[in-house]
């Protein structure tokens, strides 16, 4: 009995160890559109019938699941910190501005919670954003693609203040998107494309506001006089195109060439000229090009890692951390 009990702190010890060696080399990890091919084969299926039957329930749960896509790679990259809720020694970056209006999080656990039926500990919460937003996107009618995976999930979040600063606004210029978007290694190709997903969606009253009631030159008149008719309500909001507002379509690019793009850092992709404009105009005539150009631009998103050193893992629940 005492030499049992005396390996035992060196099983521990071991354990550890392995875990460090894990948490430390696991942001190096290749991603491959193969990765689960051995480990969970039925990840894609499992994805996608979940996510057709929510979003037939419910189709807003698929703009919403995009953009938790976009909103967790901005920070410290496609990691799933989005989805961790705040603890007491930690805040929780969907607590903050301006993630406090996403939604889509429920969507993601019955993912994940079918996913560690069949595969448990396998498959990360980064992954289930990736491969679900791709899903989301093919639901509207718009393109698929092949999605590398392998990511792993971060054990922390981002604190609210890194959040909010690293994040686009809606009110941002043409530079600012430009620039932010470049800290990221995405271009202003890859910017344009990416900016598409809002053909789909709704934006609440408060940050179009300022663009409506401004009297701005570069906005229609009689659209921003129908879009203040959509601030009257306490939680007044607008869809970011109304022709087809859930369908993944090039119309938002025509809507910017027509001023009725309704967020500032919307309309600011056109109207001053060379490249930026050429890239709109093309992509409002020719939604093939568009199609491609946003599903190269959201794998090169998608790849975006999280910081080197930052401990990692595989959660068992999206919303904490392991231990």
């Amino acid at each position: 009995m005492a030499s049992s009990s005396s390996r035992g702190p060196c099983w521990v010890a071991l354990a550890l160890l392995l875990f460090v060696a894990l948490v430390s080399t696991a942001n190096g990890d290749e991603l491959s559109a193969g990765y689960y091919e051995k480990t969970c084969p039925n990840v894609q299926h499992v994805v996608r019938s979940v996510m057709a039957s929510r979003v037939a329930a419910q189709p807003r749960m698929a703009p919403a699941v995009l953009r938790l896509f976009f909103h967790d790679c901005f920070i410290n990259g496609c990691d799933a910190s989005v989805l961790l809720d705040a603890t007491p020694f930690s805040p929780g970056e969907k607590d903050a501005e301006p993630n406090d209006s996403l939604t889509g999080y429920s969507v993601i656990d019955d993912i994940k919670s079918a996913l560690e039926q069949g595969c448990p500990a396998t498959v990360s919460c980064a992954d289930v954003i990736a491969l679900a937003s791709r899903d989301a996107v093919a639901l509207l009618g718009g393109p698929t693609w092949s999605v590398p995976l392998g990511r792993k999930d971060s054990r922390f979040a981002a604190d609210p203040e890194s959040t909010k600063k690293g994040l686009p606004s809606p009110k941002d210029n043409l530079g600012e998107l430009v620039t932010m978007f470049a800290e990221l290694n995405l271009d202003a190709r890859d910017m344009t494309a990416l900016s598409g997903a809002h053909t789909v969606g709704m934006a609440n009253c408060e940050t179009y506001r300022d663009r409506v009631y401004g009297g701005n030159g570069d906005i229609d008149p009689s659209f921003a006089e129908a879009t203040r008719q959509t601030c009257q309500a306490p939680s007044g909001r607008a869809p970011f195109d109304v022709q087809t507002p859930m369908r993944f379509d090039n119309a938002y690019y025509r809507n910017l060439i027509a001023r009725r793009g309704l967020l500032t850092s919307d309309q600011t992709l056109y109207g001053g000229g060379g490249l930026q404009d050429n890239l709109v105009e093309m992509y409002s005539a020719d939604g093939e090009a568009f199609a491609r150009d946003f599903a190269k631009a959201m794998v090169k998103m998608g790849n975006i890692p999280p910081p080197k050193g930052m401990p990692v893992e595989v959660r068992l629940k999206c919303s904490m951390a392991n231990y």
